[in-house]
């Protein structure tokens, strides 16, 4: 795999709902606003989510730094390859 293709496919997938799972277990959903090369995230309409999916908080708009990201999820009927 091309170590730039999660980076475009984040890219081709702005304005897409996302899931993101953080390395301390929180998770979060929100359309994909913005990325960058360190794959910080900038979610719009987010929120924190419990592992069944419950509403934990409602934030609006998040920064998620890119470090503390263990996974990304698209859904995948969703994903835009090009």
């Amino acid at each position: 795999m091309r170590i730039d293709l999660p980076l475009k496919l984040l890219e081709k997938n702005l304005e897409s709902p996302i899931l993101v799972k953080l390395k301390d277990g929180s998770e979060y959903i929100g359309k994909l606003e913005r990325s960058d090369i360190s794959m910080n995230l900038i979610l719009s309409e987010a929120k924190q989510v419990s592992e069944n999916r419950e509403m934990i908080a409602n934030y609006g708009k998040i920064l998620i730094r890119g470090s503390n990201i263990l996974y990304i999820s698209i859904e995948p009927d969703k994903v835009r390859y090009e």
